[in-house]
């Protein structure tokens, strides 16, 4: 007779990027609380292999702000999520700023569109 094996031990779990990408780009939502009023949500890819997630963020801010303190938050934040929710070690978290969104700028361009 075959010996029973315990569930936990049939099979095994996979978690797709795409998934992991979009915990990423959820956590750097919450580490920069809001996006800028014309900006776009920050965007993650995401390569996994072997439980070790390697994340890559683009985010946008608004001008003037302490960039660095917010890409370090958003590294943070990430790197906490995806360890907590998809049981993946995240040595690299890459934060790139894509564009930056200036109050002033926006003021004076509803200005000349009135």
């Amino acid at each position: 007779m075959a010996a029973q094996v315990a569930p936990a031990w049939r099979g095994a779990t996979r978690i797709a990027d795409r998934v992991v990408a979009k915990i990423a780009a959820r956590a750097a939502r919450e580490a920069l609380g809001a996006v800028p009023a014309d900006g776009s949500p920050p965007h993650a890819t995401v390569t996994v292999r072997h439980d070790v997630a390697r994340v890559r963020i683009s985010v946008e801010l608004d001008y003037p702000s302490d960039i660095g303190a917010q890409c370090e938050a958003v590294r943070r934040r990430v790197a906490q999520r995806v360890k907590a929710l998809a049981g993946m070690e995240v040595p690299e978290v890459a934060v790139q700023v894509e564009r930056l969104h200036s109050a002033q700028v926006r003021a004076a361009a509803q200005g000349r569109t009135r």
